[in-house]
């Protein structure tokens, strides 16, 4: 019987790693998209801040040019 326990041990073993590792691949996988979208939303974030930018530039460049026909 000492074989059969020392294979149950093993098998048991083998399996608490592969659970180990299946737990850990899976938290892997969601850092990766966590990290992802983080960076999906730095770059919507950038996109949005140089839109408006480019808005303010164009309001004052609007404004200035009113200005000047005001002279």
């Amino acid at each position: 019987m000492g074989v059969f326990d020392n294979a149950k041990d093993a098998a048991e073993a083998t399996g608490k790693k592969v659970g180990e590792w299946a737990d850990d691949t899976k938290d892997r996988i969601g850092d990766k998209v966590d990290e992802v979208k983080a960076d999906a939303e730095v770059k919507r974030t950038e996109g949005d801040v140089k839109k408006a930018e480019a808005e303010r530039d164009a309001t004052h460049a609007k404004n200035d040019y009113k200005e000047n026909l005001r002279d």
